[in-house]
């Protein structure tokens, strides 16, 4: 066989080794990850896209406290606002900061149309990509950008597929916003409308769920534990931008049925039912309730030393 049809192969020993940071922007978003930017709709998902954006572009903190590790050029593209909406929300995040929006490394596609599906399209933002050279790229949000059916792992694989080539071939990090159903569900990612393969392709997700106190901002990572949820609000004025709500009730800031699954999720042997009530600091009857649900949904099961998560292989059996 030729030796220029080959795949490239190395030793793992001989890798270079890298000293890239960890974190793009600390707790929130991995270094280089693509990801979901995950909610409702009117859960302020773009907001939080755009607040992102702004943080890395001028290198101020996420949400005013989340530090940014990698600060540089941010390229976004919204689809469904208009030119001037996109401009007016980055100056108010821009004021918000006290920061001059001019002195802001942030680009924005104003292209009429980006269709992720099209090849010319495809090529067209691989080359945009690579002449601009953006620390992070924003698209939002998923339905607009395609003409597939989401529910199709073989469509959305070929699109999700793209933008992981673009992602490793610039080095750029990459958040996708994408809608959740009206099920709600105790894994959040398993909520996002569509094929599963969305939630499995991500490195690094934000969840946005509306509560009585406001929003609650739950975070998920393939190569870093997850942080406690974020309660933040919307704040009015000259200049809204999403802050983090100190007033809110703290206790119940995601449902204990998603707090139970990562934790069981993340160990790596049986939790016993005493060990996650010492854990949970819950009382034995919501205890219970919330492992009876967990089961239901396939997350879990039983053995004979305590909880554990079902793997891929044994969710996909048939029940």
């Amino acid at each position: 066989m030729d030796v220029d049809a080959t795949f490239p192969v190395a030793q793992a020993a001989n890798i270079e080794v890298t000293t890239d940071a960890r974190w793009l922007i600390e707790s929130l978003w991995t270094h280089q990850a693509v990801g979901i930017i995950g909610g409702c709709p009117k859960c302020c998902k773009s907001w939080f896209g755009l607040d992102m954006a702004v943080s890395i572009a001028s290198a101020t903190a996420c949400l005013g406290r989340y530090e940014v590790h990698t600060p540089g050029r941010v390229l976004v593209y919204l689809a469904e606002d208009a030119l001037p909406q996109v401009r007016a929300r980055i100056a108010s995040l821009c004021r918000s900061r006290a920061i001059d929006i001019g002195t802001v490394d942030v680009h924005v596609i104003t292209a009429p149309a980006l269709r992720l599906d099209i090849e010319q399209d495809q090529k067209r933002l691989m080359s945009t990509v690579a002449k601009h050279k953006p620390i992070l790229l924003l698209l939002d949000p998923l339905v607009r950008l395609h003409r597939l059916d989401e529910n199709s792992s073989a469509d959305i694989a070929a699109l999700l597929g793209f933008l992981r080539q673009l992602q490793r071939t610039h080095a750029t990090s990459v958040a996708v916003v994408h809608h959740m159903s009206k099920k709600r569900k105790a894994d959040l990612g398993q909520a996002l409308r569509g094929s599963g393969d969305i939630h499995a392709w991500a490195d690094s997700s934000a969840y946005l769920v509306g509560n009585r106190d406001g929003l609650v901002l739950s975070l998920e990572h393939r190569a870093a534990a997850a942080p406690q949820p974020i309660h933040l609000r919307l704040t009015e004025g000259l200049a809204p931008h999403l802050a983090v709500n100190p007033t809110a009730d703290n206790t119940e800031q995601v449902p204990l049925t998603e707090t139970l699954r990562r934790l069981i999720v993340s160990a790596n042997a049986p939790f016993t039912r005493v060990a996650l009530r010492a854990q949970l600091r819950v009382n034995n009857a919501r205890l219970g309730d919330a492992l009876l649900r967990l089961q239901s949904d396939n997350h879990i099961e039983r053995v004979k030393d305590g909880w554990v998560a079902k793997t891929t292989a044994q969710k996909s059996l048939p029940q």
